[in-house]
This record gives C-alpha cells, structure tokens and sequence, in this order.
C-alpha cells in the first residue's frame, strides 16, 4: 500500500507542475506579446515536463523492481535425463514370396487330368495334372520295340566281335543304330514329361485356373502353387536414405491388416536407383510362423537409421531466435522461486515429437515445459504442478 500511496503522490505532483506551468504560461502571455519569446518559454516548458514525465517512469519502475507482491509467471518444469533416442525411416511394404509360382504347359494339348484340388498340399516332384500325350506315348512304345531289338542284335554281334568273328564296320554300324535308338527314347520321354505338371516345390494348390477338357496354350496359367514358410518383405526407400540403411538395419513390422507386429534386419540393400521414382528396393527375409502372412500382404516398415543414447526432450520445447540459433530455457533457483536462463542447445535429430540434444544439456538440467512460450531470458517465475 506504501508503494501505491507513493505513485498516486507522484501523480498529484505531476498535474500540480503541469497546471502551474499552464498558469505560468498565461502570465508570460500577458507580459509579452513577442512571438519569440513565447516560443522560448514554450520550449521551456516542455522540457519541464519531459523532465517530470521521465522522474515518473524511473520511480514506477524502481517500484515495480521492489514490489514483492507483483504476480509471477507460472511455469512447470522437467528433468533432462538420459535415455534411449532412435529414429526411423517409415515406408510400407509388400509381402512376397520366392516360391509362389504360376504353372504353365511347356508345351500346348488338351488338359486331360487335373489330380489336385485347390487348397491341397503337395509334394515335389508329385503329378498335379497332366496334357493330351497319347502320340507321344505311342511313339515311345515304337521305339521301345526297335530299341529292343537293336539291343539284342548288338550283343550277340559284340560277343561275335570279341570272338574275332565279323567286320569291325558291322559291329559298329549296330552300335551306332542302338545308340541312335536310345538318344530318340531319351528325347520322346523328355517330351512325354512336358505333357505333366509336376510341383517343383513342396506347398500348398493356392488355385487351380484351367478346367479338364481345355486346350492350353504353354502362356496360359494352368494353377498357382505357393510355399510360404519362408517369405520376404520389399520396399522401396527414396534415395535420399542410401547413407542411412544398410545390410543387418533393424526395422519394425507392422501388418495392420492382421494385427500383428514383428522386429527383423534388413537382409539386402538393392544396387540399382530407379530412375522414375528415385528410390531403392530393399529386402527383409522373416520366418512366416503358422503361414499368417499372405503374399501381398501389406506392411507399415520402420526402418532404424538413428540411434544414440544422451538427453532427449519434447520437440516443442525447443525455440529459435531472430539469428536461427536453437535454444530453451531452463530454471535456476532463486530464494523462493526460479530464473530463467536461456540455454543454446544443438538438436541432432528428431522423430515423434521428441529430439535427440547432443550439446547444451546435461542430466542435471532443470527446462521450462509448459509456459516456455510465456518468459524471456532473466524472468522469474513459480513452479507449480
């Protein structure tokens, strides 16, 4: 009250000497009607009262300075403590799988046989249908015949020939007939086994495309069989991250459509930029537990290219000045209450609303959190929860 008393003094005072001024004035006026020497006491009264008007910001400001009761910036605070910081690079990605495969004729014909139902498993080197190869057939039993006999001849002539007995042109002349023979067998089974489709792989008929009766053409899919014990998972990452990820990077998988999370490396880091899109393939082998992930399955990919240990504090904390300088503030005990100091801070990275601060802060550091946006560098403000 003392202080309020002592400013509302000051007031009176002031308007005292203005009106004396005034009245002054008034006098000087009737004096003398000089225009000169009213512009003289006209400068001279305003510097009277520029000289009163500066007496009354400096006590205000004493007063202000000296006012314990003056009410103070509430502010809450935090500890800087050190902790784990990891940063991620996120992409989505699609499952695949080396052995999903469509089979096809290698050659075209009548589907005769489709011996599997969609959603069988099989085995490798097990028939899962087979194509007109009647022709064939035939052809080989012909062979197989003359085959015979060229066989027959050739041994009883071999054990003539050991005997001496016959021409060397004759024995080799059979030979060679049984040998011909054999090679034309070997090239009619090889186009016999081109009639099957045989499963070059153990898995699973995921669908049976043609019908039993169809023509097919060697372009035309006839089922798909897929093993998914073992798949991968591809991205494409901008080129912008070629320094950051490498072979054996850790990433987090995330396959929303199936709830379902999973931690993995990076298992190969393409060699090739794609030219349309600027972007880099990269490959995450994983164990497919219980066969869950389908191929072209979709997943969220956080890939780790940061990770350090220090001081980490909310991003939103952190300010820069009129010179980009980065900074916060932190608090200083004094007597009852804190100071604000502004601290100059180097933030190295950041990612979730959180930054990494590799210099300026300390585990012992005290910052402002909310209210930061409130003080300047030197205020003194209270803390409350």
């Amino acid at each position: 009250m003392i202080y309020k008393d002592n400013i509302s003094q000051m007031k009176s005072i002031f308007t005292l000497s203005l009106l004396l001024l005034v009245l002054g004035c008034n006098n000087a006026t009737k004096e003398s009607q000089s225009v000169t020497d009213l512009k003289i006491q006209k400068t001279d009264l305003v510097n009277q009262l520029n000289n009163i008007s500066n007496k009354l910001k400096s006590v205000e400001r004493a007063i202000l300075d000296l006012d314990t009761l003056k009410r103070l910036v509430s502010v809450t605070s935090f500890k800087a403590e050190e902790k784990t910081f990891n940063h991620y690079i996120e992409v989505q990605g699609v499952v695949k799988a080396d052995k999903a495969i469509e089979l096809r004729g290698e050659m075209g014909g009548t589907l005769t046989a489709v011996l599997i139902k969609q959603g069988q498993k099989v085995t490798k080197g097990q028939v899962l249908a087979t194509l007109e190869s009647s022709v064939i057939d035939n052809s080989v039993l012909q062979l197989k015949t003359q085959l015979d006999l060229a066989t027959t001849t050739y041994e009883r002539q071999a054990r003539l020939w050991e005997q001496k007995i016959g021409s060397e042109i004759q024995f080799l002349q059979i030979k060679s007939q049984k040998e011909g023979l054999e090679n034309s067998l070997n090239s009619l089974k090889a186009q016999a086994r081109k009639m099957k489709i045989i499963a070059p792989f153990s898995g699973t008929i995921d669908q049976v495309f043609a019908k039993t009766g169809e023509l097919i053409s060697p372009t035309a899919p006839i089922l798909r069989l897929v093993n998914l014990d073992n798949v991968y998972i591809e991205s494409e990452v901008t080129e912008t991250y070629l320094k950051s990820i490498s072979k054996g990077s850790k990433a987090l998988l995330n396959f929303t459509s199936i709830d379902t999370y999973l931690e993995a490396s990076i298992t190969q880091v393409g060699n090739f930029i794609n030219p349309s899109n600027r972007s880099f393939r990269t490959r995450i082998d994983i164990k497919n537990i219980n066969n869950e992930l389908k191929a072209n399955l979709l997943a969220d990919i956080k890939i780790n290219d940061f990770s350090a240990t220090g001081i980490v504090i909310p991003s939103k904390i952190i300010q820069k000045d009129r010179n980009g300088k980065t900074f916060v503030y932190t608090l200083e005990a004094e007597e009852a209450n804190y100071k604000v100091i502004k601290t100059f801070v180097r933030d190295s990275n950041s990612y979730n609303n959180f930054s990494y601060i590799s210099e300026g802060l300390n585990s012992k550091s005290t910052l402002v959190d909310k209210g930061a946006r409130l003080v300047k560098n030197g205020d003194i403000v209270k803390l409350v929860d």
